[in-house]
């Protein structure tokens, strides 16, 4: 799927370890909200059909990452991933959290997996792509 380019990708950066290593709503739950957005959001501020559209899918993607993840928060996700949340801004606590698996494929990675499984399966079966 080809869906954003390159100003999109770097736009996402940022949003690692819950916004900017603020451990708060999960990088990859944002991600699979940009994601909708880029196919369905409104081009205009006054355009409320395609706002509703894009919202109500918006708001359905949130709950089945909810249900598939359990939580919404990074620090929630590494707890229940780790046994521990980890504090993504200071060097030795991501180093520890590194260290504990975290980039391993079934742990934050395996998070951005279903994030990016649910933007599909959403986006096909709307039609957006």
């Amino acid at each position: 799927m080809d869906i954003g380019n390159e100003s999109t990708f770097m736009a996402g950066t940022n949003l690692a370890a819950g916004a900017a290593r603020g451990s708060e709503t999960c990088g990859a739950l944002t991600g699979l909200l940009m994601a909708l957005g880029i196919v369905s959001g409104r081009k205009r501020i006054d355009d409320v059909d395609a706002y509703q559209t894009s919202m109500r899918l918006a708001m359905e993607a949130r709950e089945i990452f909810l249900k598939q993840v359990g939580n919404t928060i990074c620090a929630d996700i590494q707890k229940s991933l780790l046994g521990r949340s980890f504090k993504m801004s200071d060097d030795k606590e991501r180093e520890m959290f590194h260290n504990a698996g975290g980039h391993t494929r079934e742990k934050c990675p395996g998070v951005c997996g279903k994030a990016a499984a649910i933007a599909g399966e959403v986006i096909f079966r709307e039609g957006l792509y």
